[in-house]
This record gives C-alpha cells, structure tokens and sequence, in this order.
C-alpha cells in the first residue's frame, strides 16, 4: 500500500464525552494532523504504563502475547489502522514466522496495545487521515475573527443544534486548545453534514 502513513502516539486523555473512556492522540510523523480515537479503560491503561515505563507486577494480557511471540520467533512488523466504519476504526497486525508473512484483524486498542510493547510501526491510510484527522497548525492565527459566544451547558449531544460555520469555529478552537476528544465530536458532526448535502 503506496499511501501509508506512519503515526506516532502523542498522548492519552480522558474523554469529556464518553465516560469511562479515553482519546488515544496519533501524529502523524511527518505533518501536522492528529487522528484521536476513543478506547476503553483497560487498554488505555495497557498502553499507558509502557508509556510512563511501569512494569506490572504480573503479566497484562498484551504482555503476555508478546512473550509468546518471543518464545515462537513470532515479529510483529507493522499495524495498520486501515478502515473506520459504523463509528469504529478497524487494524490489522502484520506478523512474521520463518520468513511467512500473517495478516491478523486486530481491535485498534489492542494493536497499539502490542506494538507499543515490541516497537513496532504504527501505520493508516490517507484515506482515514483526510476523513477522520484533525489539523493542527501552530502557525494559525491564536484568535478567530469573532469571540464564541458560549452557551451555559453546550455539550456534545446539543452540535447538530448549531449552524455549519459556528461548528467549524468551535473545531478550529478546540484543536487550538488540545481538547482533541471535543474536536473529534464536532469533527463527527461536520462530517456528517457535509456527507448528507
């Protein structure tokens, strides 16, 4: 696949919208798009203490997988995040055994989960990252050409109540913010708008 496109994990946080869940935060190596996907608790803790270098005092699941690539000569050479579909981002794992290649369907959660553990290459597609990614430009200007005027109470649940061009302010300033979990929402929104016109 000639479009990949390598991704570095920036961060997890707490999701504001879904609770008892977490945004997983993906740069891009080379630009300056983010591709947030929400994950559930356990695995945004699996993914976490190898981030912060903890080790478990017993084996998690993820971990004991990659001991038992260890001792098969099993190598994960590469995710891809290579479809999002019904609200779900779809990976695959790419293994490798005496020299046979394997092609496993994979949670998204749980490939980032391994790769992170055996360092291996996080990929997805140009597809995904001009449909699901979020700009985020440093050299933008720090302020929109008009304040927001926010509504006590705005959530989520209440973005297919404002018009098209407030929706795309409030997405330039969360991504301005780094709230990518409120992004990602009005991203959804604006998507689907734009879809259905």
């Amino acid at each position: 696949m000639s479009n990949k496109i390598k991704l570095s994990i920036l961060g997890i946080s707490f999701s504001q919208v879904q609770a008892g869940a977490y945004a997983l935060i993906f740069a891009e190596e080379k630009g300056i798009r983010r591709l947030p996907i929400v994950i559930g608790t356990p695995e945004a803790q699996s993914i976490a203490i190898v981030m912060e270098g903890i080790t478990p005092p017993r084996p998690l699941s993820h971990d004991l997988m990659c001991s038992i690539w260890k001792e098969l000569h099993i190598e994960l050479l590469e995710v891809l995040i290579h479809k999002f579909e019904d609200g779900a981002f779809f990976s695959e794992l790419l293994l490798q055994q005496n020299g046979q290649e394997y092609r496993i369907d994979s949670r998204t959660s749980d490939a980032v989960a391994l790769a992170i553990r055996t360092n291996s290459p996080i990929y997805t597609t140009e597809e995904i990252m001009q449909k699901m990614a979020i700009v985020f430009d440093e050299q933008t200007p720090s302020a929109p050409a008009e304040p927001l005027k926010e509504e006590p109470g705005q959530t989520g649940g209440e973005l297919s109540e404002l018009r098209l061009e407030v929706l795309k302010e409030r997405l330039w300033e969360a991504v301005k913010d780094e709230n990518y979990e409120l992004a990602t929402s009005l991203r959804d929104e604006i998507n689907r708008r734009e879809n259905k016109s």
